[in-house]
């Protein structure tokens, strides 16, 4: 049997279809399973032992079909369900399997703040499409893989920060979903461990602004590491604090106490940390804390983002507890039994 899953991207949305790509396997140990991807999130699942072959999509959607259709899979595996993925499933002619993305729940939920998203994982939404196949989850929860030999070295990192520390993920795809640098300063001034600050090349500049407020207690990560790096950072973190981002879900596939910030989306929409048996308000993991400002009639404006406020308050950062923050990640550091996994 051959089986094509496709995700295009991006991090976070790519390492949620991992349960997946792990349950074909398990349940079909001899298939070949393919999967299809943005060339820049190859790394991400570069290591993934389940996986046999990997398609990189560059900029001819037109080649990738061509390629595809001569393996003749016997299933297709849409985890992205966009205009492409369709052209791609047309295309093939092959027997597919996607989700329900419940978009016009979430066009209710954003426009009238009707709350109708069901309270489970979109990891949940995607083995519910799995019918057809049986797949079920096994509640081991998201995988990310790093070979020794990518893995970061004890002296990549400042001496004061190797008996522990905790991770900030400080990137972000949007404006509006990331904690302005001023919140992240008064964070490093109250919180009394050392601290290293995750994220992309973008994001180097609002690092060393954070890190004056105590250049002894934070050191600036980033753009100083790749995707897989930082994540082996995020694995040797004793707690990671985290915008709404990739990094967020590959420290829930670590099983890492994640206090997790949240600015104009919201978990509701189901891309909370995910760690195999969780949901946002029934069977709650003791691994993760969310962080918002609730009662705002603005929020959620945007199921993604904005590159600025559209109400020009931001109120959802602005108003975040930076105290409260700094109690989670108290508690989750004082309990070794979490914070040493």
């Amino acid at each position: 049997m051959k089986i094509l899953l496709i995700r295009f991207s991006s991090i976070g949305d790519i390492v949620l279809t991992t349960p997946v790509i792990r349950s074909v396997r398990k349940q079909f140990p001899d298939a070949e399973i393919h999967f299809l991807v943005k060339q820049s999130f190859k790394t991400v699942i570069a290591h993934n032992p389940y996986i046999n072959v990997i398609h990189t999509l560059d900029k001819d959607l037109n080649e990738n079909i061509e390629t595809l259709k001569k393996i003749k899979f016997d299933y297709v595996i849409d985890l992205h369900k966009n205009l492409r993925t369709m052209r791609v499933k047309k295309a093939m002619g092959t027997p597919s399997l996607s989700f329900d993305k419940l978009n016009f729940r979430k066009w209710l939920y954003v426009n009238f703040k009707m709350k109708v998203m069901p309270d489970k994982s979109i990891v949940d939404r995607y083995f519910e499409g799995m019918k057809e196949l049986k797949l079920k989850n096994d509640g081991a929860g998201l995988d990310y893989f790093i070979p020794e030999n990518l893995k970061t070295e004890q002296d990549d990192i400042p001496f004061g920060h190797w008996a522990g520390f905790v991770g900030c993920v400080i990137g972000g795809s949007y404006f509006t979903k990331k904690l302005p640098v001023e919140k992240w300063k008064e964070f490093v001034a109250l919180c009394p461990y050392p601290i290293i600050l995750l994220g992309g090349p973008e994001d180097r500049e609002d690092g060393n602004e954070i890190t004056k407020t105590d250049a002894a207690k934070v050191y600036n990560a980033c753009g100083k590491f790749n995707i897989t790096e930082s994540a082996d950072l995020v694995k040797r973190a004793r707690v990671i604090v985290s915008n709404d981002t990739g990094l967020m879900h590959i420290a829930a596939a670590f099983k890492k106490p994640i206090v997790s910030v949240w600015g104009n989306t919201t978990p509701e929409f189901g891309m909370f940390p995910y760690f195999g048996f969780n949901n946002l308000n029934q069977n709650v993991s003791p691994l993760s804390v969310i962080l918002e400002v609730k009662g705002l009639s603005c929020r959620p404006c945007s199921k993604i983002g904005y590159d600025h406020c559209p109400k020009k308050h931001f109120k959802c950062m602005k108003q975040i507890n930076v105290s409260e923050m700094v109690e989670k990640v108290n508690q989750f550091w004082k309990n070794k039994e979490l914070s040493d996994q």
